[in-house]
């Protein structure tokens, strides 16, 4: 079961040993989880509020398969840590990449061993209210869907390095977040500015062929998935898999094999 070590109204960590608890205490995103590997999970997440914006820091020892969705009313932007790798809607995700969520998304990751993200949350309007305080100029459009982006690495890593070091801070030292709405606010401003300099000089990342295909994989995988978890209990063949995601039995192994790692 999940333990919150910490609860407070602005900074919570989580650790977690079981995936179907992955979800316990998030308020801001919908994950759910399935472990990929049987030896023991030992994952962490860490919370904390700013304001309108929040850090989310996750981390895992084992593979894992994640649905995360966005909730209503917020953007989500995603940086990894420098030894995480997977996909994410079978695209290969990693350091220096930068992915943008609109409200109510949802990201499907498969993540290997090591895996760890930053993701910082916010309301549009927080995004479009700094803008005018700070006087950026440049249009700055507004993710449609889950999109991966192709930005700067160093300024992509250095939010990453900036998240990482605000919630081990917060994580070791609570007190200077929780019931102090000054420093939050600092801290906030000082997010948005770095995160605003990031997207004004991103743009989208031109899927290649390999991307295609591993994109059209994990629809596969995805199908397949959600057919067999609703006839929990009953009956299922390899054929009634290939039949609901529309292909043939070695084009559902490849696909398992490439998004899974699983036969």
């Amino acid at each position: 079961m999940s333990r919150i070590t910490i609860d407070s109204p602005a900074v919570r960590v989580t650790e977690i040993n079981d995936p179907a608890s992955a979800d316990a205490g998030l308020e801001l995103i919908d994950l759910d989880a399935v472990q990929l590997q049987s030896r023991p999970l030992r994952a962490r997440r860490v919370l904390v509020r700013l304001g309108s914006a929040s850090v989310l820091f996750q981390a895992s020892n084992q593979r894992l398969r994640t649905n995360t969705s966005v909730h209503r009313g917020l953007l989500g932007y995603a940086t990894f840590g420098p030894h995480a790798r997977g996909t994410v809607n079978g695209v290969p995700v990693g350091p220096g990449m930068l992915l943008a969520a609109a409200p109510q998304s949802t990201a499907r990751f498969v993540v290997e061993p090591g895996w760890e993200s930053i993701s910082f949350l916010l309301p549009p309007a927080e995004l479009a209210l700094h803008r005018r305080l700070r006087q950026w100029e440049g249009e700055l459009r507004l993710p449609q869907g889950v999109e991966t982006l192709q930005a700067s690495a160093a300024l992509v890593c250095g939010l990453f390095d900036w998240g990482k070091r605000l919630v081990e801070t917060a994580a070791e030292q609570p007190a200077l977040f929780n019931g102090r709405e000054t420093a939050r606010a600092a801290a906030q401003g000082e997010l948005i500015d770095a995160l605003l300099a990031t997207l004004q000089q991103a743009k989208d990342r031109e899927p290649g062929r390999g991307d295609r295909t591993r994109r059209s994989r994990s629809q596969i995988v995805k199908h397949a998935e959600e057919y067999a978890v609703a006839l929990t209990g009953a009956d299922l063949r390899v054929s009634d898999l290939c039949r609901v995601a529309g292909v043939s039995e070695r084009t559902l192994e490849y696909a398992f094999k490439e998004v899974m790692a699983l036969t």
